[in-house]
């Protein structure tokens, strides 16, 4: 098992439940679940710079492979969640993000979670099994290594 470090980067967002992410009862379909994820890792990407575009730019694509999601209470149409996304160090060549989601309104934890991605050279459409150099630098950049 790789080894794992200490957790340092946090960001959370708000978020509005919007009426077509819900079902027929008006309560959160869970699918919608890895779209808040999904925007959290966006926020995290925008408060620490680093962005799937980067990726790209630098040759790679990092793909989720792993996504877990464990609902607690449920959230409603016109409800506001708030999204905490911590970045999980490893030394191995991946990136692992743990969620909570939280209904603002209570501050009720509705749901955990947590995705993991893995870098492709975009050329071969290979796993990399070092982390990129681009990826070693960003997490120098807040002593990550």
């Amino acid at each position: 098992m790789a080894q794992k470090f200490n957790s340092l980067l946090v960001e959370t967002t708000i978020t509005n439940i919007r009426f077509n992410e819900t079902d027929p009862l008006g309560i959160v379909w869970h699918g919608n679940y890895a779209i808040y994820f999904e925007d959290g890792r966006a926020a995290f990407g925008t408060k620490y710079g680093i962005h799937y575009l980067d990726f790209y730019k630098n040759g790679y694509v990092a793909p989720i492979v792993n996504l877990n999601c464990d609902f607690k209470k449920m959230v409603k149409y016109g409800d506001k969640i708030m999204i905490e996304t911590t970045f999980e160090n490893h030394k191995a060549a991946k990136i692992v993000f743990r969620y909570k989601i939280y209904n603002l309104a209570n501050m009720d934890l509705v749901a955990t979670g947590s995705t993991t991605q893995v870098f492709l050279d975009i050329d071969k459409q290979e796993m990399q099994f070092l982390a990129p150099p681009f990826f070693i630098d960003w997490k120098k950049k807040y002593n990550l290594s």
